[in-house]
Order: C-alpha cells, then sequence, then structure tokens
C-alpha cells in the first residue's frame, strides 16, 4: 500500500482544522464559472471574512471523518468548493444566493451548521435569517422597552403621590388653626396597689392581734 503524499497528508489537515474551527460549512459546485467569476465569488466572501476553497472530495471525505462530521459524504459528487463561515450563519448563504440571482450560475449542494447536516433547501433557509447585527438590534430594542415601562412605572405614580402628599399636607395646615380647641385634661393615673405591711422591729409582720386592733380603730360605713 502506497503512503499519501506529505502535500495530501498537508491538505486534509488542513481541512480537518477548518472544519472542526467552522460554525458553518457549505458546499457548492463551482462548475459553468469562469475565472473571473470564482474570483468575485471569492472576493465578496472575503468582504465578510468568509472562506472560499475548492477542494477534492476525497481529502474533504477524510478531513471530515477525521473531525467527527457526518452527513457530507452524500453532497461530496462532482466539482465542489466549500465556503467555511464563522459567526453569522446566515451570511455565507445570503451572499451566495445573491451570487447565484445575478450570475445565474454556482449550485448549493448542501452543508453544516453547528455539526448538524443540512440539504440544499436548509442552506437556502439559512439566507431568510437576520444578520448578526440585525439580532443585535432586535434583542436591545426588546430590552430596553421593558426599562422604559419600569421607568415610567416608578416615576410616574410617584410623582403623582408626592403632588397628592403635598396637597393633603396644606389641607391640614390651613385647617388646623380653626379646629383648634380647649386641650381635654390627661386622664388620671391608675391608683397604685397599696404598700405590702411593713416590718416590725422584731422581723416580722404584724400579727393578728395588731391587725384586729386596726379594724377596730377604722370607722364602720354609715348605712
Amino acid at each position: 500500500m502506497n503512503e499519501p503524499r506529505p502535500e495530501k497528508v498537508a491538505e486534509v489537515q488542513d481541512l480537518e482544522q477548518r472544519l472542526r474551527t467552522s460554525p458553518v460549512v457549505i458546499l457548492t459546485d463551482y462548475r459553468g464559472l469562469s475565472v473571473s467569476e470564482i474570483g468575485a465569488l471569492r472576493s465578496r466572501l472575503r468582504d465578510a471574512s468568509l472562506e472560499y476553497r475548492v477542494a477534492k472530495n476525497t481529502l474533504l471525505a477524510r478531513a471530515a471523518e477525521q473531525a467527527g462530521l457526518t452527513g457530507l459524504s452524500s453532497y461530496l459528487v462532482g466539482p465542489t468548493a466549500v465556503v467555511f463561515g464563522r459567526d453569522d450563519p446566515g451570511a455565507p448563504a445570503r451572499i451566495l444566493q445573491e451570487f447565484i440571482r445575478q450570475y445565474r450560475k454556482l449550485e448549493i449542494k448542501g452543508g453544516m451548521v453547528e455539526g448538524q447536516a443540512l440539504g440544499p433547501e436548509g442552506v437556502q433557509a439559512l439566507a431568510t435569517l437576520p444578520s448578526r447585527r440585525e439580532l443585535i438590534a432586535k434583542l436591545l430594542g426588546a430590552m430596553q422597552a421593558p426599562l422604559r415601562s419600569l421607568v415610567t412605572v416608578l416615576t410616574g405614580p410617584a410623582r403623582g403621590l408626592v403632588t397628592a402628599l403635598d396637597a393633603v399636607r396644606k389641607q391640614r395646615e390651613a385647617a388646623a388653626p380653626a379646629s383648634a380647641g380647649p386641650v381635654s385634661a390627661a386622664p388620671a393615673p391608675d391608683a397604685e396597689p397599696a404598700p405590702a405591711p411593713a416590718v416590725t422591729e422584731e422581723g416580722g409582720a404584724p400579727g393578728i392581734a395588731d391587725q384586729g386592733a386596726e379594724a377596730a380603730a377604722s370607722p364602720e360605713p354609715a348605712h
């Protein structure tokens, strides 16, 4: 068995690295395109930080296998050029669709997004997704709308409450002199409980006899 040539080994390793680091991969059939048209397409993709690269099917299939990607082999038929995308999955699809509308050439075979294989229809559907910039704008708008509503809810009633409280304060101050009257005497405090019996010099409490004498000395209530 012949050993693979070093340049092919390097090519497979390079393709494998790109497949691993590219969330979006789109396979195209470039038959019918001239050299200048391929250059124009590559320039458009480069302006969007995308790479367009012609690859041999056998080497691309081996690189996909080594990268652990399945589902691409059925699309590796005929001449193949690969778009490697990064942040925005819809960006390469939109550029390809626009190029096809303009030149009436180029065929989208399929692709992969985050390791999931897509057919031609799936890739075309990516072109309808909002751009990354549009998504960020929509997200910021969705975040700011509740904040504006929250500020309105918090500040609106607060201003009304302060105004109402100030009006009540002024009304009470105006009515205070007219409604002022004699101050009623404060209620007398409750009678304090009787003190405990005093302790005699002998250290004991008064005896029964003493208590009887005290009772005799107390005047009887009049009938």
